[in-house]
């Protein structure tokens, strides 16, 4: 199915994989509404897409937000969820239960959220497209809550997968993808971090933004395609310890 003329809404769309998305959908020919918490992101998205674009500034956190930015696109064929925080890695004992819970607002309830208002607008052939993360197979020492969190996504696509029939719902869970939510880590420890990914991979290489909307492309295009999760991590799972 041509992505030509269709409408994308990509909400965590002003940076990093969804930027990336929104980018390959318009190259593709749909039009795209960009949604993110940050007006001042939001704008720097806006200046380098087409005119085809337009964005909204929309809090995942707030249903009424979300509800807002859905009654303002309107009919629509594809939604693709890749907003997130960056995940508190304190040990549990450290981390107070109200901070824990907030770890689960953008990840899940956005979604949650944003399925709930979008879904009745997917227009016949569309779908849906979530994020999780390697971290839900292959956690690391203090991501648990983290690793809780992707795996909930995968299990809500499936399930949505079956409650939403026909309209597809598919889940991307990306390995180590240089994005700007690694822009703030201190550059040795960043160097450090990116050499040890790039040798637990199999292909010898992190992965690109562009890498992963290729493949949230092919789920919107590919109609014989739902409640698959699509794994794109350079082998990380399968190369050894």
């Amino acid at each position: 199915m041509s992505l030509a003329g269709r409408r994308i809404v990509v909400i965590g769309g002003s940076s990093g994989m969804g930027l990336a998305t929104a980018r390959a959908a318009t190259a593709a020919g749909a039009s795209v509404t960009i949604a993110s918490s940050r007006a001042v992101r939001l704008d720097a998205a806006l200046a380098e897409l087409p005119d085809t674009c337009d964005g909204f500034v929309t809090d995942a956190r707030d249903e009424a937000d979300v509800a807002a930015l859905f009654e303002r696109v309107g009919a629509l064929d594809h939604l693709v969820y890749t907003a997130g925080d960056t995940p508190d890695q304190r040990p549990l004992p450290n981390l107070p239960l109200d901070e824990a819970r907030r770890l689960f607002d953008v990840r899940f309830w956005g979604v949650v959220a944003a399925v709930k208002h979008a879904a009745p607008r997917i227009r016949p052939g569309g779908s849906i497209v979530l994020t999780s993360g390697i971290i839900g197979v292959r956690p690391t020492p203090g991501a648990a809550l983290a690793a809780a969190s992707v795996a909930a996504i995968e299990g809500l696509a499936r399930g949505l997968a079956v409650d939403l029939a026909p309209i597809r719902v598919n889940t991307v869970r990306p390995g180590p993808v240089h994005t700007p939510m690694w822009d703030g880590i201190p550059q040795p420890q960043l160097d450090a971090m990116v050499a040890t990914f790039t040798e637990r991979t199999l292909t010898k290489a992190i992965g690109e933004a562009d890498q992963i909307a290729a493949t949230n492309l092919y789920l919107m295009e590919n109609g014989f395609v739902t409640g698959a999760v699509l794994t794109v991590d350079g082998g990380f799972i399968l190369a050894p310890s």
